[in-house]
């Protein structure tokens, strides 16, 4: 029988990882709410997620979104059982999985960003669907409106396309020889390419040029950073995408091979080895999803849970950058967390 990791997908009440066998030992030993009474039916939740299954960053997020389900009285094995797929960034392969665990029909589906939710709305429009990720689920169709989903799917919204300029501005700041900047974006996301729009609004005021990089492959990648990095002067932006988390440890690596300084859209990037971010906590997305999951679970309706609009941005860099932070960043900022 092939491995998880290779078939992508498996039951967390199986999952061998060091990681996960400590949370959720930890979790049982936690008070449960009264109401997780004994001998209630076992309940199904399918989780969705665009990276490999050997993904760390993800695995910390989901993590997180098993403490709150255990908070609030779930506890797998007894009362839940979690039915796990990983897309690794490939739309066919989403498109799959979202076909089979409609097809399981589970009580509700937790699914991370717009590239796992439309696969879903595609299978199903009557399993419930929770979004901890999703940069505008309006403008993806993903719900009729943020306070009034009105279909089966509701979560919270990560981003707002208004801040992209931020990262530019954040940029200039860290590093005011920059005068060209690539953006890296994914071309089959329309979210990639409204944040670019806003990214080069700004571009003038700053006295920077800003180039969209496509990003659909690791080779392409090499190649266009490459290309970018032979004239001086040179920056990186790296936008959202499941693309851009399934090859953030190349992209890091490429921005210190090339000397680019980069901003990317979440700390997990700064804190393995990134320059800097700035962008929404995810972990407390996570988090704060296992409580509408909770909900739908105890008979409330996703049409009637309001995408919630979170924007808690937070600011993280690495230690070498954050002894010069101080002295160069002339706007205020989000104060980097501590680590």
């Amino acid at each position: 029988m092939r491995s998880w990791l290779v078939e992508g997908r498996m039951q967390f009440d199986q999952l061998k990882r060091r990681q996960f066998i400590t949370l959720l030992g930890t979790a049982a030993a936690w008070p449960l709410a009264a109401r997780a009474q004994q001998g209630e039916r076992m309940r199904r939740i399918g989780v969705l997620l665009n990276t490999a299954a050997d993904d760390m960053v993800f695995q910390t997020r989901v993590g997180a979104f098993l403490q709150g389900l255990a908070l609030l009285g779930w506890t797998i094995g007894r009362n839940v059982r979690i039915e796990v797929r990983w897309s690794g960034g490939k739309a066919d392969e989403a498109r799959r999985y979202a076909t089979e665990l409609a097809a399981l029909a589970p009580d509700v589906i937790l699914a991370h960003g717009v590239s796992s939710v439309r696969p879903l709305l595609q299978a199903t429009r009557t399993v419930p669907i929770v979004f901890p990720i999703a940069s505008d689920p309006v403008g993806a169709g993903l719900v009729e409106s943020l306070a009034r989903p009105g279909g089966n799917a509701t979560g919270f919204m990560s981003f707002e396309y208004t801040l992209s300029g931020k990262w530019l501005e954040l940029l200039k700041d860290i590093a005011p020889g920059v005068t060209r900047v690539a953006v890296l974006q994914d071309p089959t996301q329309g979210g990639g390419s409204s944040a670019f729009a806003v990214i080069q609004a700004a571009a003038p005021s700053l006295g920077m040029e800003v180039t969209p990089v496509n990003l659909r492959d690791a080779p392409e990648i090499e190649r266009a950073l490459a290309d970018f990095a032979r004239t001086s002067n040179g920056g990186l932006i790296v936008t959202g995408s499941a693309l851009s988390n399934v090859h953030h440890k190349l992209i890091i690596t490429l921005a210190a091979r090339h000397k680019l300084p980069a901003i990317y859209f979440e700390r997990s990037f700064a804190a393995g080895g990134g320059l800097i971010s700035y962008g929404s906590d995810y972990i407390d997305h996570y988090r704060r999803a296992a409580g509408y999951v909770d909900r739908i679970l105890r008979g409330e309706k996703p049409a009637d849970l309001p995408c919630r609009h979170r924007l808690s941005m937070s600011w993280c860099s690495t230690s070498r950058l954050r002894r010069r932070s101080v002295s160069t960043c002339r706007r205020p900022c989000s104060p980097a967390p501590t680590r």
